[in-house]
């Protein structure tokens, strides 16, 4: 039985809360709250700034408080440690607008993950950058920790709508540019574009030394198919339409998506970048586990 708190991980429930602010809140807050209530590695809200006791560390570091909580041995972590500098990069193009039956947009998902991620991150006293892009990059914030760097960001991700085509490969090597530290990307696009150009700005990001995160959000009917009949399928970017018979195309859509899909993290698989799919019917925990779980890993 979620609690009221992790209700607001489901897309349905936070679709309801019309500030971004209180969405990410929500968010966070639902999320923190199942954290609490399941072990992940010994992490929780209260030991974030701990790391697990390794041979060779010095005893006096040893929180046995934290001890006392968890019977697992726990040093204190210095600020120099602790912090990770993230990139939160977001597809506005067109198809990222687009919806079935979902309330939220594969954008409005993405956008709520993504300000969800940016308060974790602000909170935690991580600097935290934004791009958004389609063809071209239409905004950048520099990555800061301050917390005033949370509303500018949540300004510009509210006033964000999809339009045009996307470029995700080209808006890929500009950040790789432009980033002055390593840090960690985190891409929110559904990849309808290019492939070889995504994957090479991705390699052009791991080759810089920088941990990448792509989160792949597909809209709930493009993974699920649920049509009937004749369908009139028409691409937002494009303008292309295909009339087909959803009966004959079920299995083949279905096996082309997986491809798809497999092909993506393979290919993040083989250059050391994680790959995240998801879909808009999905609750927004399992893309904060992905991001914590990272940022576990790095120390």
């Amino acid at each position: 039985m979620p609690t009221p708190a992790e209700r607001y991980l489901k897309p349905e429930v936070i679709q309801t809360v019309s500030r971004l602010d209180l969405r990410a809140r929500f968010i966070v807050e639902g999320f923190m709250a199942g954290l609490h209530a399941s072990p992940f590695h010994g992490f929780s809200v209260e030991f974030s700034e701990h790391r697990r006791y390794a041979q060779g560390d010095d005893t006096k570091d040893i929180d046995w408080m934290a001890y006392a909580k968890t019977d697992r041995l726990y040093v204190k972590k210095y600020q120099a440690e602790t912090n990770i500098t993230g990139w939160l990069l977001m597809d506005l193009s067109e198809s990222m607008g687009y919806t079935h039956s979902q309330k939220l947009t594969k954008l409005d998902y993405c956008i709520c993950l993504a300000a969800a991620m940016g308060y974790l991150m602000v909170h935690q006293q991580d600097p935290v950058g934004l791009v958004t892009f389609g063809e071209e990059l239409r905004a950048s914030l520099p990555a800061r920790s301050k917390r005033k760097q949370l509303g500018d960001m949540l300004g510009v991700l509210a006033a964000a709508k999809p339009s045009g085509g996307t470029d995700v490969g080209g808006a890929l090597k500009k950040v790789s540019a432009m980033a002055k530290h390593r840090g960690l990307m985190m891409l929110f696009s559904d990849l309808l574009t290019d492939r070889d150009s995504t994957l090479e700005g991705l390699r052009r990001l791991r080759h810089a030394g920088h941990d990448v995160i792509v989160f792949h959000v597909l809209d709930a009917a493009e993974v699920e198919f649920p049509f009937s009949g004749t369908v009139d399928l028409t691409d937002p970017e494009t303008g292309e339409n295909l009339i087909l018979d959803a009966a004959g195309m079920r299995s083949d859509y279905a096996d082309a998506v997986r491809e798809f899909r497999e092909d993506l993290q393979t290919e993040c698989r083989k250059m050391g970048a994680d790959f995240v799919p998801l879909h808009t019917g999905l609750q927004f925990d399992r893309a904060l586990l992905e991001y914590l779980s990272h940022r576990e890993a790095r120390f």
